[in-house]
């Protein structure tokens, strides 16, 4: 038996009729005959007098109309909810963010998709790029802004800004007048780093020893308005997206492109290749790819 089942019975028992439930449901009398008796020989009861062309209930059938109504009700609950969904009408997603670019780009993104699904919620969770990486790995999170390139045998992604580095220094540094700087005049430098599980902390170093030294690292923070304030103060260099350094203000650093070489930034929207979206989620990947754009 299954829920047709008993939304066959249940029109039987509202009509009184075999036949004007069979025109209601658009069958055949046959085939609601046929189920009734069916059902009537799995449970080993009677559910209908049939007297002439009438029937009424019995008292099994009437144990039985009060109990298919809830089970028909909240299977059309279930119905009316995963409707909802397939529509976008609510769900839960939870996004990994690296705080450094939250300001730059999600408020708006995530204000004009809320407008748009008021009903789906959406829960942040701010952490540096390697541990954003990770938990969308582990499931802790569904999708999440990662520094590319990642593993594309674990992840899909799109590509959401590239651009370089720029380099903060104090106004009153010996380089702060040139037009550009090239990384091995850093060498001597003092080095404000985002923390180890920022991805950008590898990256700088791993970039520095490629030019021939080893950066001299005084401050580490997670905070990206902490890293220029301590430019500010005269107490080391720094390396900004230049996503970050239009958010900076201008008068308290100086902002100089870097070359020879130059350090690349890519940031990408990443989820696993081998777990199920949920419809919030493939929602969220559409509105966001069409709304920030797509590079490379």
């Amino acid at each position: 038996m299954d829920i047709r089942h008993l939304q066959y019975f249940l029109e039987v028992a509202r009509l009184r009729s075999f036949t004007k439930a069979a025109e209601m449901l658009y069958i055949t009398q046959p085939t609601i005959s046929k189920t009734i008796k069916n059902m009537e020989d799995e449970w080993g009861v009677t559910l209908f007098h049939r007297q002439g062309k009438g029937i009424e209930l019995t008292d099994a059938g009437r144990i039985m109309y009060q109990q298919a109504q809830q089970m028909v009700e909240a299977f059309q609950r279930v119905s009316d909810e995963l409707e909802d969904l397939m529509n976008l009408k609510r769900g839960h997603l939870r996004i990994g963010l690296p705080p450094m670019i939250g300001s730059s780009f999600f408020p708006e993104v995530i204000g004009q998709f809320h407008h748009k699904y008021p009903q789906i919620t959406i829960q942040l969770i701010e952490d540096g790029a390697k541990k954003v990486e990770a938990d969308v790995e582990s499931g802790q999170t569904d999708i999440g802004v990662a520094v590319l390139p990642v593993n594309e045998e674990v992840f899909h992604y799109y590509s959401f800004i590239q651009e370089n580095l720029l380099l903060l220094l104090h106004p009153s540094h010996r380089l702060a007048g040139r037009d550009s700087v090239s990384l091995v005049e850093l060498a001597d430098e003092p080095f404000v780093l985002f923390r180890e599980d920022f991805t950008l902390h590898d990256r700088i170093i791993r970039e520095c020893i490629g030019a021939g030294f080893e950066p001299h690292v005084v401050y580490e923070s997670s905070q990206w308005d902490l890293i220029s304030g301590m430019v500010a103060a005269n107490l080391g260099i720094a390396l900004l997206p230049e996503t970050i350094c239009r958010e900076i203000d201008a008068s308290r650093v100086t902002i100089l492109p870097l070359d020879n070489p130059s350090i690349p930034w890519q940031l990408g929207m990443v989820w696993r290749k081998d777990r199920y979206l949920s419809f919030a989620a493939r929602e969220w990947i559409s509105f966001t790819r069409s709304l920030l754009g797509e590079n490379g």
